[in-house]
């Protein structure tokens, strides 16, 4: 009995770390998008993950886990992927494209998530997942092309693609943060990742002499993205799978597109268009879909 409660207490803990972690990165493509009119991708990249390392370091620094030459590489490939070159994409894309558009595609993680799961670590969803998977695919492409076709070929927004590009290397960076959870806490997971990346990231920024112009106006914005867009967000994510699998919490962590489109609706005051209201109405069947009739089994803190 005592067992069956602490199994409902964390899978009702996975599901509401999934959704406040879609809050928290439904919020990035609202706040970035104006820095990076003066603030450089790879500066703006560098910066926040370097905030987000520095705010786990306590806690990760307390952890006393033993990592072994194996996880120090899975941690290393996290941080060149998901911590490096996915945010620089990610944020080269924002730029180009609108905040709205890029909180819808952001979803794209989603996917990739769980298509790597499937074809990379052999994992399996039901047939009604597989049509999910389709659905929020479908959404994904209807914003990415805008359904503009010349001469049979799509007019592709190069902004879009960037997005999505992004999405499909955090899609394969949150597997192999799967596999380091198992052995590693998960503040220590992020401070590494973050720390290695954003170090990284801050050196080639010298390096190319690339201009690191923040105006006093812009701090607050920065360390909220890195605090909370990006840190505290990574953080209830990768718990939510360690509580409830990687299907359902990213399923969940999907919803982060209603509340970035609402974000830059009311902030940034973006139109939407009928195409984008198609494409998040497709994305919902999909998640609620997935949400509602997947079947795996659990994955139960311990």
């Amino acid at each position: 009995m005592i067992e069956s409660k602490l199994t409902n207490s964390n899978v009702i803990i996975g599901y509401l770390s999934a959704i406040v972690a879609a809050v928290l990165f439904g919020s990035v493509s609202t706040l970035a998008k104006p820095i990076l009119s003066t603030i450089n991708p790879i500066v703006l990249s560098s910066i926040i993950y370097l905030i987000a390392g520095l705010f786990f370091t306590p806690s990760g620094s307390r952890e006393r886990s033993k990592i072994t030459m194996k996880y120090y590489g899975l941690i290393l490939t996290s941080a060149v992927a998901g911590a490096i070159i996915a945010p620089i994409i990610f944020f080269v894309g924002l730029k180009l494209s609108t905040a709205a558009d890029t909180a819808l595609l952001a979803n794209g993680e989603t996917v990739f998530s769980i298509l790597f799961a499937l074809l990379v670590f052999k994992e399996r969803l039901s047939r009604v997942g597989y049509i999910a998977v389709t659905l929020i695919l479908g959404g994904v492409f209807l914003v990415t092309t805008n359904l503009d076709f010349n001469s049979s070929i799509f007019k592709l927004n190069i902004g879009n693609v960037f997005v999505v590009a992004s999405t499909i290397i955090w899609g394969l960076d949150n597997n192999i943060c799967k596999i380091i959870v198992r052995r590693v806490d998960v503040s220590k997971l992020i401070q590494l990742k973050a720390l290695i990346g954003g170090c990284i990231l801050l050196g080639t920024v010298f390096i190319l002499g690339i201009p690191f112009n923040i105006q006093r106006e812009q701090l607050l914005p920065v360390v909220f993205l890195g605090v909370f867009g990006f840190a505290i967000s990574l953080y209830l994510y990768l718990h939510s799978i360690k509580r409830i699998g990687v299907v359902k919490a990213s399923s969940l962590l999907s919803l982060s597109a209603v509340f970035g489109l609402v974000f830059a609706i009311i902030f940034l005051h973006e139109l939407i268009s009928i195409n984008q209201i198609i494409a998040i109405s497709i994305m919902i069947c999909g998640i609620h879909l997935m949400y509602s009739h997947e079947k795996k089994d659990q994955i139960i803190l311990k």
